[in-house]
């Protein structure tokens, strides 16, 4: 299918996020958007049949969790990551963030600090303060153009009411792929002071060639001890708007606490359609996946070609995961506000504000590679120009 990522869809009209609260967010009509992450590719075609069969039936009512659903899950993450997931490690849930949310209320008290990684994917730090507890940041530090953790600087700010360290794994927004070393600094680190990881793997499977994604409890059995990890397939095959995800703890106690938490937040009932396209999605999908991440490398190095030559000031992070691209535009000399007003007004192109995701992030904007490329051809010159 030589056009299956090529193929221009319309979405204005039908309640896109991406493409139809434009004017609502910015004040502006008629943007092309590169913002928010959800990709411009219909979902594999496996998982629109198993959604039409399902639809077919025309009951939608309460639903279980199949077991097929978690084997299928068990086998993706052995077959995709060498993890090897046991059954009863598994819980579903509607989404990534609600697990988290349900993690902060079952691991840590009103007023407990909770560590984040900025610049990083904004609920983090929402989530923390929404459940009246302290956000406790250690940012990244840029280190010859790659970002990397501060864990000396880290551990130097813990103290007895941390509890805990929400992980992006891969990084939203900077695009890293964390290794062995960092990670199991990371453990080690964490152990030692008492600290629960609840490692973010919803990226997991959106690595660029060369790279592995690992999963943190997977590194050792003192890692399992202590990781509460989140995955789902929404970002890999595009169905964020289906919800459903899977929490993954290997450590009996954490399990059971997690669970009640869960269970009194009611958020422990899954969506019969999101059951289905994830099940789905694992089962028949590989390959897709795999065409589909060389897709997102030739969007990667077109834009990475086309800065380089025609915007030399604006830098792009080297892409190890996610399909979002991290570009530094300290350089154009532009106010970071003024730098927002040309993209949006002469450009009429939607980028994410650096800032959004920390302070760290002033100067920087996150440009969403999942569309067909002639998106990207249209929207760059645009770009070009409104920076010069």
């Amino acid at each position: 299918m030589t056009d299956e990522f090529d193929r221009l869809i319309e979405r204005h009209g039908t309640s896109s996020l991406k493409w139809d609260f434009g004017e609502r967010f910015t004040g502006r009509s008629g943007l092309l958007p590169l913002w928010v992450a959800d990709m411009d590719f219909p979902a594999p075609p496996e998982i629109r049949e198993a959604l039409e069969r399902r639809v077919a039936h025309g009951i939608y009512g309460y639903t279980m969790d199949p077991e097929s659903l978690f084997q299928a899950a068990r086998e993706w993450w052995q077959r995709r990551h060498g993890w090897a997931v046991r059954r009863e490690w598994m819980s579903s849930a509607p989404g990534v963030v609600t697990s988290i949310a349900v993690a902060i209320q079952a691991f840590s008290q009103p007023g407990d600090r909770i560590v984040i990684q900025p610049p990083v994917y904004h609920p983090f730090g929402i989530s923390v303060r929404d459940a009246g507890r302290q956000v406790l940041e250690n940012p990244l530090r840029l280190d010859g153009g790659r970002w990397r953790m501060d864990l000396a600087s880290l551990e130097k700010s813990l103290d007895r009411r941390t509890r805990m360290i929400v992980l992006c794994s891969p990084h939203n927004p900077v695009g890293r792929v964390w290794e062995r070393d960092e990670l199991e600094a990371l453990v080690d680190l964490c152990v030692r002071r008492d600290v629960l990881i609840v490692s973010d793997e919803i990226h997991s499977d959106l690595v660029m060639p060369g790279r592995r994604h690992l999963p943190t409890a997977a590194l050792s059995e003192a890692a399992a001890g202590i990781t509460v990890t989140c995955v789902a397939a929404t970002k890999t095959f595009n169905l964020a708007g289906l919800g459903g995800s899977l929490t993954i703890i290997p450590d009996d106690g954490l399990r059971a606490r997690y669970r009640t938490a869960q269970a009194v937040q009611h958020s422990d009932l899954v969506n019969p359609l999101s059951v289905v396209a994830l099940e789905a999605a694992w089962r028949e999908c590989g390959g897709w996946l795999d065409r589909l991440l060389a897709y997102l490398k030739g969007n990667y190095d077109f834009l990475v070609s086309f800065l380089a030559d025609r915007l030399p000031a604006v830098s792009v992070t080297p892409l190890e995961g996610t399909y979002l691209a991290w570009l530094d535009m300290r350089g154009l000399g532009f106010p970071d506000g003024e730098v927002s007003a040309r993209l949006l007004d002469r450009a009429r192109v939607w980028l994410d504000e650096g800032k959004k995701f920390g302070v760290e992030g002033a100067g920087f904007r996150r440009l969403n590679l999942a569309c067909p490329r002639s998106v990207l051809e249209e929207a760059l010159p645009r770009m070009v120009e409104a920076l010069r």
